[in-house]
């Protein structure tokens, strides 16, 4: 089968390792090369992204012993950039390996993973992270990767003398063999991603997208609630700069009779393009000032803080909109038995700590989950399932 090529790019290079798939693991970056895109929609797929036929380096010998679904799973990821781009199908497979690394962590203590040995991965975070930078790191470490960091890109880069996120990408594809990136303008992972050769990761673009996080979040629902179809969601505070209920509502979109409720001060609003969105793929949504009333009604409250570095100058929006919604003893009161209590973290004052102790509080077995789903995203991406 001939290797489809971009317009714009060299075919690739020809193997020239021997590749040995019953190690688990596949040679360095050099015997990755361009795979053939299955007949699958990439949906929301903008034409600044690669084209449907092109996918990054890849581990050409893994196909051969992947199944249908897997096979599908690790193609179909070429770039993770938005949540609308996974199909149910593929957030299965996802899931799916992300319990098979829920074992593999627990066993990693006496047992090194070899998966991806030989891989690189870069981190470039322009903006602060604790939960996605250090889940990241620790996931391609646990599977036997290795990590090139930079804690402060915008301050400890190149970008601080002016380089262009461009010029920054194209030259540390060169060291790694994947990039994780978190920037703080909208639409920066797809600027990435159209000019990368190797896979690029999303981990937060500005008020933009988080997919990372949206995928983590519904696995969390899945593991606690027990089911995705039919559930009662509640999106608290900050609905207007959070990616991470912006993620959400795209992803949980995907599941059948969702009923979503918007509570936020009214400078933070849920955005219309996502009202808009919800309302074309058949996602019934109400707007409410009442947490107390919704919270009696949700199997699930996913609270935000209020994103003081959205608002500039405007202090006074700031100030109006922290502390009008705090999940406390009252909102568990009403809270049914089953529900959980969820949050991307950090928080603020927005759930009081005496919450935490109270078992529907999901929100640092959340945190865990997303060791699993980006181990479970970079082995897909590099060596598939």
């Amino acid at each position: 089968m001939e290797t489809p090529t971009r317009p714009d790019r060299k075919p690739p290079p020809t193997p020239n390792k021997t590749l040995n798939p019953s190690s688990g693991h596949f040679p360095m970056a050099a015997v990755r090369v361009t795979l053939p895109h299955p007949l699958l929609p990439t949906p929301s797929r903008s034409p600044q992204l690669k084209p449907s036929s092109y996918y990054p380096r890849r581990a050409v010998a893994a196909s051969a012993s992947l199944s249908p679904s897997a096979l599908r799973a690790s193609l179909q990821l070429g770039d993770v950039i938005e949540a609308q781009q996974f199909d149910r199908q593929v957030l299965n497979e996802i899931f799916e390996v992300a319990r098979e690394m829920e074992a593999v962590e627990r066993c990693s203590h006496g047992f090194r993973s070899r998966v991806l040995e030989g891989y690189l991965m870069a981190t470039l975070f322009y903006e602060p992270s604790t939960r996605t930078r250090l889940s990241f790191e620790a996931a391609m470490r646990r599977l036997g990767g290795e990590v090139l960091t930079t804690e402060n890109a915008r301050e400890f880069s190149s970008a601080a003398k002016g380089e262009t996120l461009e010029d920054t990408i194209r030259t540390v594809e060169g060291y790694s063999d994947i990039i994780v990136l978190r920037h703080f303008e909208s639409g920066a992972a797809r600027r990435a991603a159209a000019t990368a050769e190797i896979p690029v990761i999303n981990a937060g673009d500005g008020p933009g997208q988080h997919p990372t996080q949206a995928l983590l979040d519904v696995y969390t629902i899945k593991r606690e609630i027990g089911r995705l179809d039919g559930i009662k969601l509640g999106l608290v505070g900050d609905l207007a700069n959070g990616r991470t209920v912006r993620s959400l509502a795209y992803l949980i979109a995907k599941y059948q009779n969702i009923k979503i409720y918007f509570v936020s001060p009214d400078v933070v609003k849920m955005k219309d393009d996502i009202k808009e969105y919800l309302t074309s793929q058949g996602v019934e949504w109400e707007e409410s000032s009442d947490l107390l009333d919704v919270a009696s009604k949700c199997d699930v409250i996913y609270q935000t803080r209020i994103q003081k570095e959205r608002f500039g100058e405007r202090i006074d929006h700031y100030e109006a909109a922290r502390g009008k919604y705090i999940v406390d003893k009252k909102v568990l009161g009403v809270l049914p038995k089953h529900a959980v209590i969820m949050h991307p973290l950090p928080r603020l004052d927005e759930i009081t700590v005496d919450v935490d102790s109270d078992p529907r509080a999901a929100y640092f077995r959340q945190a865990k989950n997303g060791l699993y789903i980006r181990m479970a995203l970079l082995k897909l991406l590099l060596v598939g399932r």
